[in-house]
């Protein structure tokens, strides 16, 4: 049996706790019994807690814990839930959480941290210098606290030497996934995967996050600029002709939006029109050279080449995916 403890704090999000001790109870035997096979279970999943206390998670549910933090003394992995309440707090209340991930970095236990929950890791320094993944909605955040980290939100999973990260809150298994097939293999974890009717090796966070364009700044002038094209996305667009319409030269333009939004305006615009286009494709009917036309690309390939690169799906992938419409 492989040891498993999920590390339990108050403000955790309940279901990154039991979904994830679910998972692994059920791997090699909700399977099993659906073909009729001897179960063969494969983890022991135990969850601990500071002093062996009730967890209160954010959703108000308590949850035993079956041990103490003091009481591990030999685990092969050891996971982070979802941090479900306030950053600050749990970063400043869980001082022994956080030593414990530093004495299991250091005996070289298998440490896998899911969306915010990967704070804590990188609290306890031991993300200094490796890649790491958290929610997409986080990554300024995590960025101002944590720059020795070589933070990755468009990935879903990472892994570092001995140390997974997950982004997404429900993205637990994906993280338990991914650990049943390192573990034990392929196999198993795509069985388990096909037991709870999952998706299994999701690649990327792209898909779900929303394109944070509207960067608070002061530059009256590239609000102009930005409100210009936000209307016009889908027409020709030339930089230089662009910066001559606001007086100012093509290299002044591109300086003072790198400053203002960290992108140049060629940037601007086509995460603009692969935002149009997202929409499109989940609301519409029109088809994928319809939509690509409609937002102002002419070249196919080049289209689908930046779509999946800003999304991590190709079009016809994001539209199975998120459309809204009845077939």
């Amino acid at each position: 049996m492989i040891n498993v403890v999920v590390l339990g704090f108050d403000q955790a999000l309940a279901s990154a706790i039991t979904g994830v001790v679910d998972l692994f109870a059920m791997a090699g035997v909700t399977w099993n019994r659906i073909q009729g096979e001897p179960t063969e279970p494969v983890f022991k999943t135990l969850i601990a807690s500071k002093n062996q206390q009730d967890i209160q998670c954010s959703n108000g549910l308590k949850l035993a814990a079956h041990l103490s933090f003091d009481d591990i003394t030999q685990a092969q992995v050891i996971i982070v839930p979802t941090i479900g309440g306030p950053i600050n707090q749990v970063l400043a209340f869980n001082p022994e959480l956080i030593s414990l991930l530093q004495k299991a970095h250091h005996a070289n236990w298998t440490i896998a941290g899911n969306c915010t929950g990967n704070f804590l890791l990188a609290q306890a320094g031991i993300l200094d210098g490796k890649s790491a993944t958290t929610h997409w909605g986080f990554k300024n955040d995590f960025e101002q606290r944590f720059p020795n980290v070589l933070l990755k939100t468009d990935q879903m999973i990472t892994r570092d030497e001995n140390i997974y990260c997950a982004g997404g809150g429900l993205a637990w298994f994906d993280l338990g996934l991914h650990i049943i097939e390192r573990s034990v293999g392929f196999e198993t974890a795509i069985q388990t995967a096909k037991a709870f009717v999952l998706d299994y090796r999701r690649d990327s966070q792209l898909s779900y996050s929303i394109m944070r364009l509207s960067k608070a700044h002061k530059d009256e002038m590239v609000r102009q600029a930005q409100a210009f094209l936000e209307e016009n996305y889908a027409q020709p667009f030339n930089v230089e002709s662009f910066a001559q319409s606001f007086s100012i030269s093509k290299r002044t333009l591109i300086r003072r939006f790198n400053n203002a939004l960290a992108m140049p305006p060629n940037s601007y615009l086509q995460s603009i029109r692969i935002e149009r286009a997202q929409k499109m494709l989940e609301e519409s009917q029109h088809n994928v050279e319809q939509v690509m036309n409609l937002v102002g690309y002419e070249d196919a390939s080049s289209f689908r080449r930046l779509f999946r690169k800003k999304t991590g799906l190709s079009p016809t992938e994001y539209r199975h995916r998120f459309s809204r419409r009845s077939d």
